[in-house]
């Protein structure tokens, strides 16, 4: 074991029992959940330290601090998270599947430079679940009775984020609107009769310029275990709010290494930035209607951040398909996947049905 992780398991010890402390959410405190004593995390205060990505790629990767981490990958969804102390196997939390410790590997990644605690906490999850549930039509019963405490498990999840200035040189064309009487003929009441309408057309002229805009904290989910499309329905996120990276942060938690790398997460990055780019170029072009054949687009200053996100996730398997709950750790934010119950389904359209008749017949006796 090295220096660095012996330090950390003698500060995550409780001096009254010898349990060990875990991160209460919604406090800067590590907590004995036997005997209740509580130890605050000290905090440096350093600001939030950027990574310059050009001289990151070129020649500084391997001066990057790195820390050791040992997790369990899951042969089903392919999640690499770490399990919880003193246990062998488990169910995955990203797909209800099971894993066991002999899965498991040691690797070194990046050390992340900034984490964002959990706010809300395991009971506090549940009751945003249950809440969410109860709003679902049709849902199958078996959904309420697998979303218990049990099945939550709060994951601090990798992120990267991206900053950077753009300078985008575009062309195109700008739509403006006019009108033109037109004289036609129609027939009314028998008779052929000569109206005059106005109709629009559109007036388009070449169009070309450049537009600068500068991103800041452009996210990305480091990890594949979940859709992106999903995962972002749970933002925003507030950045403001993240702390330099702390060991203590994530005790009592578990945690999934990344997949993404830092130049594939870049690429993600630029999508996003492409379609903001986009959106500036049409309101540089004006007009009432936009065409815009060409953007180039230069990138400047990049900078990114390896950071954990809190996230409540539950996954269970209903009828050989997984579904998967998330709940954001910091604001509440509930999203899911959700089976529909057939059963439920057709004998509402079957109650529906049977009113619809009830009330013909009745209408038809009067």
């Amino acid at each position: 074991m090295n220096e660095r992780i012996e330090k950390t398991n003698q500060e995550l010890k409780c001096k009254g029992c010898g349990a060990v402390l875990q991160f209460a959410p919604g406090t800067t405190n590590l907590k004995c959940i036997y005997c209740g004593a509580e130890n605050p995390i000290e905090t440096s205060g350093a600001p939030i330290e950027e990574i310059n990505y050009t001289s990151f790629i070129s020649n500084e990767y391997e001066k990057e601090e790195k820390i050791e981490v040992a997790s369990v990958k899951c042969k089903s969804c392919g999640a690499h998270v770490t399990l919880k102390p003193n246990v062998t196997s488990d169910d995955c939390p990203y797909c209800a599947s099971s894993i066991v410790v002999s899965g498991g590997s040691t690797s070194k990644v990046l050390k992340p430079k900034s984490v964002l605690p959990f706010k809300i906490d395991r009971k506090l999850a549940s009751l945003k679940f249950q809440q969410w549930i109860k709003r679902l039509w049709f849902a199958p019963n078996a959904l309420k009775k697998n979303c218990s405490n049990e099945k939550i498990d709060g994951i601090y999840t990798p992120y990267w984020t991206y900053d950077s200035n753009t300078y985008s040189s575009y062309t195109g064309e700008r739509g403006d609107y006019y009108y033109v009487t037109e004289t036609y003929t129609t027939t009314e009441n028998g008779k052929t009769v000569t109206k005059t309408r106005q109709v629009r057309k559109t007036r388009w002229t070449p169009a070309s310029g450049n537009v600068s805009v500068s991103f800041d904290d452009v996210l990305i989910v480091a990890s594949n275990s979940l859709p992106v499309d999903f995962v972002q329905k749970l933002e925003p996120w507030h950045l403001g709010e993240l702390l330099p990276y702390d060991d203590k942060y994530l005790s009592g938690f578990r945690t999934e290494t990344y997949q993404v790398d830092v130049t594939t997460g870049l690429s993600a990055a630029k999508q996003i930035m492409a379609n903001e780019i986009y959106g500036q170029v049409r309101s540089d072009i004006g007009g009432d209607e936009q065409r815009v054949h060409n953007v180039n687009t230069q990138y400047s200053d990049i900078s990114f951040k390896h950071i954990l996100l809190p996230i409540w996730i539950s996954a269970y398997r209903f009828r050989a398909k997984v579904y998967r709950f998330l709940v954001n750790g910091q604001t509440g934010e509930v999203q899911g996947e959700r089976p529909y119950s057939g059963w439920k389904i057709f004998f509402t359209i079957l109650i529906a049905a049977i009113i619809i008749i009830t009330i013909v017949v009745l209408l038809n006796n009067k």
